[in-house]
């Protein structure tokens, strides 16, 4: 998850004109030169061709373009520079006496009006859209505390991909959180829903976690901790009014202690982690589903079995949420994360977390529909690894689902 750095306001003397910023681009001094071009050329193309052929309606193009990537005020003024040009090639055509010249020049005035509007209103909506996601994206770096590259052995890294549509915005959570001297505690989870009300059911379940993290000795009982909280306060934080429907919380908690590679998860409606060990990988499925946080009557024993896993040195684990393997492409298909990290050449899990980011964006044609988090974790034989690390969080499993391949790096 990437912030917006929110500078000091400029003084009244120095503050720049939206039209300023679109010319510091050079795309948009380069689509600008296009527009101004076209009112050139289309100009001395109708004089020189007299009156035989009237281009001049053709003029409206150029404000046309300039509103999709400029705002009202650039938009307005090169309709006024195509208005002018219009006016210059009426005269060139015998004055402005004639009806079809009075005609053009009003539906070119009318349009370009038009195409201001246009221009206002795509202007506002893109504010809004910033206002909303830089709160969101705001509350979410205060929740989420982006975990420290380094966590006792285990090197972390992070990606965090917030979807285009505002109304997508959502819950989507992880911590990793040192207990103690010789243990590492982790989740991941993803909040039914969207929008800034999902974020603080989200906050409400991070803080149970960062809380009960480095108190209880056994998984379960945090997992139990957890859903306390859940259960207890859901409702009270949930916008029952606006989402009417169920509220819960699919999370992957995960306890890997420091001198032993057997690690433990439990796994409460979550997508599996893959694990790349030895060129192979795996989905660690849990051996009984359990259903997520917070449909506190569905829960049972079932929800507090461990599921052992072997994560040796040199082990990368990837965590994630749903909006990663429900990331559409513009045929419909969904992104095939476990074959598309076993097509990858054997990297590091820096490179690795960067190949299926870019894989992924690629994958929907740059929009993605729902927030995604994508974690990585490795364990390293050492308390100071040789090169910096991304990862993210633990998985499950003691059955294994192999897909082969080779995505592995060390």
């Amino acid at each position: 998850m990437y912030l917006r750095q929110r500078g000091q306001k400029p003084a009244m003397g120095r503050r720049r004109l939206p039209v300023d910023r679109v010319l510091e681009e050079r795309t948009g001094r380069g689509l600008l030169a296009i527009a101004l071009a076209l009112i050139v050329a289309i100009s001395v193309t109708d004089v020189w061709l007299g009156t035989s052929v009237h281009l001049g309606p053709l003029l409206v193009i150029a404000p046309t373009l300039t509103a999709s990537f400029a705002g009202p005020r650039l938009t307005a003024l090169v309709g006024g520079l195509a208005e002018l040009a219009l006016l210059i090639i009426s005269v060139f055509h015998g004055g402005l006496s004639t009806t079809n010249h009075m005609a053009q020049l009003v539906a070119l005035a009318v349009l370009s009006a038009l195409v201001v509007f246009i221009s206002s209103v795509r202007v506002r909506r893109e504010r809004e859209l910033s206002r909303v996601r830089s709160v969101a994206e705001t509350a979410q770096r205060v929740l989420l505390r982006p975990p420290p590259r380094r966590v006792g052995p285990l090197a972390v890294a992070w990606r965090y991909l917030a979807a285009e549509d505002e109304t997508q915005i959502g819950g989507d959570l992880f911590a990793v959180v040192r207990a103690g001297r010789r243990r590492t505690r982790v989740i991941i989870g993803d909040v039914r829903g969207h929008g800034l009300a999902s974020i603080g059911e989200a906050s409400m379940v991070m803080g149970a976690f960062r809380e009960g993290a480095p108190r209880y000795e056994a998984l379960p009982e945090l997992v139990g901790a957890v859903e306390d909280s859940v259960c207890r306060d859901l409702e009270e934080v949930a916008d029952t009014v606006r989402d009417p429907g169920e509220h819960f919380v699919t999370a992957l908690l995960l306890d890997i202690p420091d001198g032993d590679e057997q690690a433990q998860m439990i796994n409460r409606g979550h997508p599996p982690p893959l694990l790349v060990h030895g060129g192979e990988v795996t989905a660690l499925h849990p051996r009984t589903p359990a259903p997520p946080l917070g449909l506190c009557g569905l829960s049972s024993e079932r929800g507090s079995r461990i599921d052992p896993f072997t994560f040796e040195a040199g082990d990368l684990l990837l965590l994630y949420t749903d909006g990663v393997i429900e990331a559409r492409s513009p045929t419909g298909g969904m992104y095939p994360l476990a074959d598309r990290v076993a097509s990858f050449p054997a990297a590091g899990p820096e490179a690795l977390l960067r190949r299926v980011h870019r894989d992924l964006l690629e994958h929907a044609g740059e929009r993605l529909s729902d927030d995604a988090a994508l974690l990585v974790i490795e364990r390293t034989a050492s308390r100071h690894p040789r090169r910096p690390q991304f990862a993210v969080h633990p998985d499950d499993g003691r059955h294994r689902l192999g897909i082969g391949g080779s995505a592995a790096d060390r």
